[in-house]
């Protein structure tokens, strides 16, 4: 094998995280940084997720940089081609381009003799005194496990790896209700003669109010940016204030009146009496993630579809099989059936002191100290880790406080010159601090989501305020990490 490429920081990922932390440790003054991406492409979530009507359900202005506002934003709601644009541009005007490895998937991390070694897909391999993995937990599609599923003829898709190409005007089923599938079905129903939609749980439905952002609001937030930064204060208070109301200390009064809220508007839109029974969840609100939709409710309401909450018992070669033994013909599978997001890193391979495999070490439990360090694998950090993602307000509000933290350990270690390795001992001490935060929370309190492992331990969420979170990771505390004295 050739010789290292010698880098002080390498970072892998080409998404918020990634360009984030890029951007923060070159104004830091840490010129030799070099991130790797494994696609041909920079963009992350928005780069992959292209099918139609993707977009965010965090307001514009709130899900992007604060250091980097945008006052070109068309809607409340950005699309997903915008975003992409956004950290397109982003990454050319703070100069990352030229610090980009594409088509530099990474398949290894191994610690060995006080630095970092990637070794990539290609063949060639990056030497790093730290690394930061910043791949997301929004990367891998998970496809729902159906006996048949390889058998059927038709085209099948996921929502993460979409198809444009695909012929999607016959009979489509969809599989799945959550975040993808409540903006992808009502594009569907544009197009599909007949629509099936497949639906384990009913989601809790608010309205999203979107609308276009008018050409005289851009023009003042241009000219006078402090407009877009209060904008964005507003958007921030507003989406902090859910967490007290649907999951801390105002939950039962908060959710109580959320339900009866979006009840209401449900049966506002869906005249029928049984389509409402079975669109009305029957979990506590913010258990799952409550989805945005002004569509979603009428386009159910189309004589071409139809919800079946019956579950798939198999798939047929033309169609699926249903627990009662009902078979629904299918001309095309879409799967809006989510991330392997119990795998932070997914299939990378990465080797700490003495060779011990993260995975190894993590069992059926991703765990991290704040989320973003972890015992044995010295110099280096994990952005939206275990435990910092969200269920109420904008990831880019942790991926900052993340980016921060990591700034000061970082200017730490090279000011001491030491490496630097989390004590066992505080990991613990925080995984335990976040099980006893996360008991009674409510999304403990009986749904099934993709917050929880098997054994019902959440390892997702951040259980407390974005504000809880920006307070912990304010300052940086060498006392919780062990010190080596570098080669």
């Amino acid at each position: 094998m050739s010789r290292p490429h010698s880098v002080s920081i390498a970072i892998v990922g080409t998404g918020f995280s990634g360009l984030g932390a890029a951007s923060t440790l070159l104004r830091e003054g840490h010129t030799d940084v070099l991130l790797l991406e494994r696609s041909s492409a920079i963009g992350g979530t928005w780069r992959d997720n292209t099918y139609p009507g993707a977009a965010c359900d965090i307001a514009s202005h709130l899900y992007s940089f604060s250091f980097a506002l945008n006052p070109e934003w068309s809607h409340h709601y950005a699309r997903q081609p915008e975003i992409r644009a956004y950290l397109e541009r982003f990454a050319r005007e703070e100069g990352l381009i030229e610090r980009t490895w594409v088509d530099a998937g990474v398949e290894e991390a191994r610690w060995q003799d006080g630095r970092w070694t990637l070794l990539l897909a290609d063949g060639r391999s990056v030497s790093a005194r730290y690394v930061v993995f910043a791949v997301g937990g929004l990367k891998d599609p998970r496809f729902p496990s159906l006996p048949g599923l390889d058998r059927f003829e038709g085209p099948v898709l996921h929502s993460a790896r979409w198809q444009s190409d695909a012929d999607l005007t016959g009979r489509v089923g969809v599989i799945g209700t959550g975040a993808s599938a409540i903006q992808l079905v009502p594009e569907l129903a544009k197009q599909a003669s007949q629509l099936t939609v497949f639906q384990r749980t009913p989601p809790w439905v608010s309205q999203r109010g979107d609308a276009p952002i008018s050409e005289a609001d851009k023009e003042r937030y241009r000219r006078q940016p402090w407009r877009m930064r209060l904008r964005r204060a507003k958007i921030y208070a507003r989406q902090e204030l859910r967490y007290p109301l649907l999951f801390g200390a105002a939950r039962g009064v908060g959710g109580r009146i959320a339900a009866w809220w979006m009840g209401k508007s449900l049966r506002a839109q869906v005249a029928d009496p049984e389509l409402q029974t079975t669109l009305t969840p029957r979990y506590e609100v913010g258990c799952k993630r409550v989805l945005l939709s002004d569509d979603w409710y009428p386009t159910l309401c189309e004589d071409h579809v139809h919800v079946e909450p019956s579950s798939i018992e198999e798939v047929l070669p033309h169609g699926v099989r249903l627990a009662g033994g009902a078979e629904v013909p299918l001309d095309a599978l879409v799967c809006c059936t989510g991330f392997a997001v119990d795998e932070p890193l997914g299939t990378m391979r990465v080797l700490g002191t003495e060779g011990r495999a993260l995975t190894d070490f993590w069992g059926g439990r991703p765990r991290g100290y704040l989320g973003m360090t972890v015992p044995g694998f010295p110099n280096s950090f994990m952005l939206l880790g275990p435990n910092t993602a969200l269920g109420h307000n904008s990831v880019v509000v942790m991926i900052e406080a993340q980016l921060r933290y990591v700034r000061k350990a970082i200017a730490y270690a090279e000011q001491e010159r030491v490496t630097l390795d989390v004590e066992p001992a505080a990991l613990d001490a925080f995984v335990r601090a976040v099980n006893r935060a996360h008991e009674g929370q409510v999304w403990t309190s009986g749904c099934a989501s993709w917050y929880l492992n098997a054994e019902r331990e959440n390892f997702t969420i951040w259980p407390g305020s974005t504000m809880s979170y920006i307070a912990r990771t304010w300052h940086f505390d060498p006392s919780v990490y062990r010190k080596a004295a570098l080669p």
